[in-house]
């Protein structure tokens, strides 16, 4: 209240001295008592006048831009300016500082991996990142304020948005079927909603090859099994000679050795999905590796083929000496069961100018039609199914192969041309193949070998 003080006080003093004037004035002219009313009245109206000045200075400063100083005059209009002025930069302070964590906030919601977009009462876009402003086939700027319904052409999608029921996200693809999205609304404020869209497709894709994966598994144990449940059915209720029992469990123990073939591929499969990949820091003999692959081929051809091994003598790959035999042996055997007999198979080793290498297994086979090679390393998938399962495959053995190349940092090549043949190439980067050196002691050959 000191203000009000010092004002009432400044009027007083100055009618005071006005009164005096007047009287003082109005004494010569013999009007002493009508000189000291002027004088007292005329000197608080320059004092009003002056105040009124000082606060029209002040209402003219809050009306404009306020980009310079309040006016700094003392008394009551300067401390009122000082306030005035002093609550603004205050205010505009904080605005500023609101901005920045607006803008920092908005930074991360648009560094995040999902769509996140903010609708007003009437389902306006009111902001949305650029992963929503893709998931929905929108222009982040161009589309503000526009209504997402007019825009987003998902009947589903309109119709979960318009229902209002949102305890459960919903999922609808876009408009080439290429990509699956799973959204969720949640509302919040005076009728405003947060629409959170995250991409599935891989999700998807995945639950779909596994779905498959487990039918394909089902369905080749399923017919190894019915078949035996036949033959044990057959054995159980008809009397058989001694050749026909004996045909009957031939055919029992190639189902047994089916499903077993396949257990072990589908055990092969989990261990190199689920395991880490093999260390760049043991060695294994290139020469021992492709010998071992052609014994085994040897074994399944039983001489119906000519199988011959080139280069690799000198050569060594650093990682898992089973899962490289695994991966040689399953081309080598393919290359045996789908090889006429008196065909000729080769395995080869091959130095790339790179400083890589390749191992080569072909064949002269009947070949694969090009629509099918760009599948051949998928689970269970089969050129013909049927003769397949007849050469005894799990459908499986490239899928390894293609595994186990991936985690020795290589890839499967595949050609092949009806009725020339095929050559199945696994290629290995340079920094995981070694030419071994002249002086190297022929134990540590034998080693990398036998690893």
């Amino acid at each position: 209240m000191s203000w009000l003080l010092t004002r009432t006080l400044v009027a007083m003093l100055a009618a005071v001295v006005g009164v005096m004037i007047g009287r003082a004035i109005g004494g010569t002219f013999e009007e002493g008592r009508l000189g000291g009313l002027f004088g007292g009245a005329l000197s608080v109206a320059a004092v009003v006048l002056v105040d009124a000045w000082r606060g029209q200075q002040l209402l003219s400063w809050l009306r404009g831009a306020q980009d310079r100083a309040a006016p700094r005059d003392a008394g009551f209009w300067g401390e009122l300016g000082y306030r005035f002025e002093r609550a603004m930069r205050l205010r505009d302070q904080a605005i500023v500082t609101e901005r920045v964590r607006l803008q920092q906030f908005l930074s991360a919601i648009e560094a995040s991996p999902n769509g996140v977009m903010l609708l007003d009462g009437g389902d306006q876009i009111e902001w949305c990142n650029s992963v929503a402003a893709d998931h929905f086939g929108l222009d982040p700027v161009r589309d503000r304020r526009q209504r997402l319904t007019n825009l987003v052409r998902s009947p589903a999608f309109v119709s979960y948005l318009q229902k209002g029921e949102f305890d459960e996200a919903i999922q609808f693809g876009d408009a080439l079927g290429r990509r699956m999205f799973s959204v969720l609304v949640r509302p919040y404020g005076e009728g405003m909603k947060l629409v959170l869209s995250n991409d599935v497709t891989e999700r998807e894709r995945a639950d779909a090859m596994r779905r498959d994966f487990v039918a394909n598994v089902s369905h080749e144990i399923r017919t190894p099994l019915t078949v035996l449940a036949g033959f044990v059915e057959t054995m159980s209720d008809l009397p058989l000679t001694e050749v026909e029992r004996r045909r009957v469990l031939t055919l029992m123990a190639q189902q047994t050795d089916r499903m077993q073939a396949l257990v072990a591929d589908l055990l092969t499969l989990a261990q190199l999905e689920g395991s880490p990949r093999p260390a760049a820091d043991r060695w294994v003999s290139v020469a021992g590796l492709l010998q071992r692959a052609s014994v085994d081929g040897g074994a399944l051809s039983a001489g119906r083929h000519q199988i011959t091994v080139r280069g690799g003598d000198d050569a060594e790959i650093a990682g898992s000496d089973t899962e490289l035999l695994s991966a040689v042996a399953n081309l080598v055997n393919n290359a045996v069961r789908y090889t006429p007999e008196g065909g000729r198979i080769e395995l080869r080793w091959q130095w790339r100018e790179d400083g890589g290498a390749d191992i080569d297994v072909s064949d002269t086979g009947p070949g694969i039609a090009r629509e099918h090679l760009g599948r051949l390393t998928e689970r269970f998938y089969r050129v013909d199914g049927s003769r397949s399962r007849d050469t005894g495959g799990t459908g499986l053995g490239l899928s390894i192969v293609k595994h186990v190349a991936q985690r020795h940092g290589g890839e499967i090549d595949v050609h092949s041309e009806v009725g020339k043949g095929s050559r199945f190439r696994l290629r290995f980067p340079a920094a995981r193949v070694r030419q071994r050196g002249a002086d190297a002691p022929a134990a540590e050959a034998a080693s990398g070998a036998m690893a």
